[in-house]
């Protein structure tokens, strides 16, 4: 019997954990041998187009809050009517939907996915604590992400499995080079959420005068963000792009990538920069410090130290020295550890294919 493995995540908007759904389902869909199909608690969203159009069957469940145990019902009924042997979820609204289904279907084998080591909001741990007995296995792509699921919701490290995120680095032009009198384009793509902490990058940029911010996202922080640039008089310097559909085309017009984040799962952007030729300048953060190595394949800086942070930025843009080899040491860490042709046997071991 062919094996079949359902990927079930909260929503398929734009996003960081969409697009790892994405890229795994549709690598790993092999049929007649392995049957991979995608649902989301939510409403369609733009990533489920985005796999549909590659030939494999996506499911919206329609949740109309993460309160909406009817979600569970749709889970159990499409587990039951699909014969899925395999359920692997993301993030923790999927992992708690998939924990009180899996107790209404039988030899189904259930794994969980952690994505974030931000410590807020602190029921998510909690739950997660509760959930994660139901899960054969929990993954999650760095050590960081390892050691906030061992402090907070209690998951040993036998049951863990570090999976990093992936891309293709064939998939990737480089970007131009900077000009060599400026201005020098620095760009953050992401969600404008408070954890990112895009205001300091905002006041950082603001000490330059040769420094560019271009962001590319959007979110709750938008607002801040936009009263913030009105009050330093930078808006000639700053522009909100708002939201894309792929970072590849952002990337194309930045000289660098900054990610002031407080804490992140992984920092998927860092990657696709890397892939891009971009220099990447990350927070000395969780998450982050798992795939920059400061000074070799990027740098790593305290956001707050805003004069530090803005000659990290203008180093990283402007001086060969420092440049050239962030780029060099970048391109060759995202062939040797963060494409899918070294990710996906990791997948396949897990899940037994």
């Amino acid at each position: 019997m062919p094996r079949r493995i359902l990927l079930l995540l909260t929503d398929l908007e734009i996003g960081g954990t969409p697009t790892v759904v994405r890229e795994l389902a549709t690598r790993l869909h092999s049929p007649p041998d392995v049957e991979v199909e995608v649902a989301c608690l939510s409403k369609w969203g733009p990533v489920a187009d985005q796999i549909r159009a590659t030939g494999i069957t996506v499911t919206a469940l329609n949740a109309t809050s993460p309160r909406d145990a009817r979600a569970i019902w749709r889970v159990v009924r499409l587990v039951r009517r699909r014969r899925f042997d395999t359920v692997f979820s993301f993030l923790i609204h999927a992992n708690a939907v998939a924990a009180a289904a899996s107790l209404f279907v039988g030899n189904v084998r259930f794994l969980q996915s952690i994505q974030t080591t931000q410590p807020e909001p602190r029921w998510h741990w909690r739950v997660q604590r509760l959930i994660h007995p139901a899960a054969a296995r929990v993954v999650g792509p760095s050590p960081s992400v390892a050691c906030a699921a061992r402090e907070r919701a209690g998951i040993l490290p036998e049951k863990f499995v570090v999976i990093p995120n992936a891309i293709d680095p064939s998939s990737f032009t480089l970007a131009d080079p900077p000009p060599p009198a400026g201005p020098y384009r620095v760009g953050f793509v992401g969600r404008l959420d408070p954890i990112k902490r895009v205001p300091l990058l905002v006041s950082a940029v603001a000490w330059l005068d040769a420094l560019r911010l271009e962001i590319y996202g959007d979110g709750p922080e938008r607002a801040v963000i936009e009263r913030q640039v009105a009050a330093l008089g930078v808006a000639d310097r700053v522009t909100l792009h708002g939201a894309v559909k792929d970072a590849r085309e952002a990337l194309a017009h930045l000289h660098v990538l900054a990610l002031p984040s407080l804490a992140e799962g992984f920092g998927l952007v860092l990657i696709e920069a890397m892939a891009a030729g971009v220099p990447v300048v990350g927070a000395d953060a969780p998450g982050i410090r798992d795939v920059i190595r400061d000074k070799e394949n990027g740098l790593l800086v305290d956001p707050k130290k805003r004069r530090h942070f803005a000659a990290s930025l203008m180093g990283a843009a402007m001086v060969e020295t420092v440049r050239e080899p962030l780029i060099r040491n970048g391109l060759r860490e995202v062939r040797e550890r963060y494409s899918w042709d070294v990710v996906l046997p990791q997948y396949r071991r897990l899940l037994g294919i």
